[in-house]
C-alpha cells in the first residue's frame, strides 16, 4: 500500500512539471506567441541575435545569439523540452542533433529542412502529387538563356528568401539581368485570380486542423500582405479542394506543428500550392480576435501536448499591416494612432520595434464585423490613416 500511494505521488509530480518552451527567433511572431504562452504554464526562452528584438521583453529566459550558429543553436535547446522557430533561417543540424537527444522539436527538423529551401519545397510538392505551377531549377543566372520560351516567369532564390525578398519577375529577355546568380527555382508565372491561405496544425497524434481561409491582398511595391479578408469567400467546392490540398501538404511533410499554406486560384478556378511556412504566419494575425482558438494557443496546444483548439471563425475579419512609411527612416512615431483607436471592433498591435525604415512590419491592426463590405472600407480607412513615420 505504502509503495502505491509513493507511485501516485511520483506520477502526481510528473504531470505537473513546467514545460521549457524555446523559440527560435525573437521577431513579432515570436512576441505573439510569447503573449499566447502566458495563459499557459510553461516556461519560455527565446534565442535571437538583437537583445532589443520584439520578444526579449515577453520570455522568462532571453539568450543572445545567432539562430543560424549550430553550437548557438544546440546550447539554447539542450535542457528544453521543446523548442520550435518563427523564421525558417535556423541551423537545422542543430535541431536535428537535439531531436537525436529526446528534445521536441516542432516542426520536425526534416520538414524545416525541405521548406527553408525552396529548390527542395517545388520538388516536394511535385513528388507528393500536390498541384503546384510548372517550375525548372536553375543553378545559375546563365542558365535562364536555355529557357527564354518559359518566361514570363518568377524566379526564386532557394534559400534566404522572406517578406518579398528573393524573388524576382522575369518577363522577357530583355529583363534575364534581374536573375539570381544561385541555385533557385523558375516558376511559370500563371494568371492569378486570387490568392488564400490556410493554416494547418497537427499534433504528435497525427490529428489536423484546419482554419477558414484568408483572403489576401499584396502591396505591389513591397510584395508584402496588404490586407486581407476572413473567411474568404469561396464556392463549396473550391473550399473543399482548397482544405484538401493543405492537408495534403502536412500529411506529407509528416510533421507535427502549424503550418500555412500558400495557394494560388487561377482565372479558371484552379487551385495551386505557391508556398508553404513552417511557423505561425501573418496570415494568421487575425485568429487572435477573431477566433475561438488563434495560431499561437494552438501552436502551444501542439507543442505541450494538450487537446487542439476550435479554429472556428467567431466573426469575419480583415487586416491591416502596418509598414514603414516610403522615404521615413529612424525613431519610429504611429501618426493616426488615435483616430484608428478611436474605432469600433478594431485592435492595434504594434510590435515594439523602436526603428522604422520602408516596407518594414511595424504591427498590423484586425478589424472584425460580420459585414464584408464594413470590414474593407475600416481596412482602406486604417491603411490612408495609420502611418509608421520617422520623428
Amino acid at each position: 500500500m505504502q509503495n502505491e500511494n509513493l507511485s501516485k505521488t511520483l506520477i502526481f509530480v510528473k504531470s505537473s512539471k513546467i514545460m521549457k518552451v524555446g523559440i527560435l527567433g525573437g521577431g513579432q511572431l515570436g512576441r505573439m506567441l510569447l503573449q499566447a504562452a502566458a495563459n499557459f504554464d510553461v516556461t519560455t526562452y527565446v534565442l535571437e541575435n538583437d537583445a532589443q528584438c520584439p520578444a526579449a521583453h515577453l520570455c522568462h529566459h532571453f539568450t543572445l545569439g545567432n539562430i543560424q550558429d549550430y553550437d548557438a543553436v544546440y546550447n539554447f535547446g539542450k535542457n528544453l523540452d521543446a523548442i520550435t522557430i518563427e523564421i525558417e533561417a535556423v541551423n537545422v543540424d542543430a535541431l536535428a542533433q537535439l531531436e537525436k537527444e529526446g528534445v521536441k522539436v516542432y516542426p520536425t527538423p526534416s520538414a524545416i529542412r525541405t521548406i527553408k529551401n525552396k529548390v527542395l519545397q517545388k520538388q516536394f510538392y511535385q513528388e507528393n502529387e500536390i498541384p503546384t505551377a510548372p517550375f525548372i531549377i536553375t543553378q545559375g543566372a546563365s542558365e535562364l538563356l536555355a529557357h527564354i520560351n518559359f518566361l514570363p516567369a518568377v524566379h526564386k532564390m532557394g534559400e534566404g528568401g522572406y517578406d518579398g525578398k528573393g524573388v524576382q519577375i522575369i518577363n522577357n529577355e530583355k529583363e534575364l539581368g534581374l536573375a539570381f546568380n544561385v541555385p533557385s527555382v523558375l516558376e511559370k508565372k500563371v494568371k492569378i485570380a486570387s490568392e488564400i491561405a490556410l493554416i494547418v496544425g497537427m499534433n504528435a497524434k497525427g490529428e489536423t486542423i484546419i482554419y477558414p481561409p484568408a483572403e489576401m491582398v499584396f502591396d505591389t511595391v513591397y510584395n508584402l500582405l496588404d490586407y486581407q479578408l476572413s473567411p474568404a469567400k469561396l464556392e463549396e467546392k473550391q473550399l473543399w479542394k482548397a482544405q484538401a490540398i493543405a492537408r495534403k501538404v502536412v500529411k506529407g511533410l509528416n510533421s507535427p506543428g502549424l503550418f500555412a499554406i500558400e495557394l494560388f486560384i487561377d482565372a479558371q478556378g484552379e487551385i495551386w500550392v505557391n508556398e508553404t511556412a513552417p511557423r505561425v504566419h501573418n496570415s494568421g494575425h487575425h485568429t487572435i480576435e477573431a477566433n475561438y482558438s488563434s495560431q499561437y494557443d494552438m501552436l502551444l496546444r501542439i507543442l505541450l501536448d494538450y487537446p487542439l483548439g476550435n479554429t472556428d471563425a467567431i466573426l469575419p475579419s480583415a487586416i491591416v499591416n502596418i509598414v514603414g512609411s516610403e522615404g521615413h527612416t529612424g525613431t519610429v512615431y504611429y501618426e493616426g494612432l488615435e483616430e484608428v483607436l478611436k474605432m469600433d471592433n478594431v485592435f492595434v498591435h504594434i510590435y515594439g520595434k523602436k526603428q522604422t525604415k520602408p516596407g518594414r512590419k511595424m504591427g498590423h491592426v484586425t478589424i472584425i464585423s460580420k459585414d464584408y463590405q464594413d470590414l474593407t472600407h475600416k481596412a482602406n480607412k486604417i491603411k490612408h490613416t495609420l502611418k509608421a513615420i520617422a520623428k
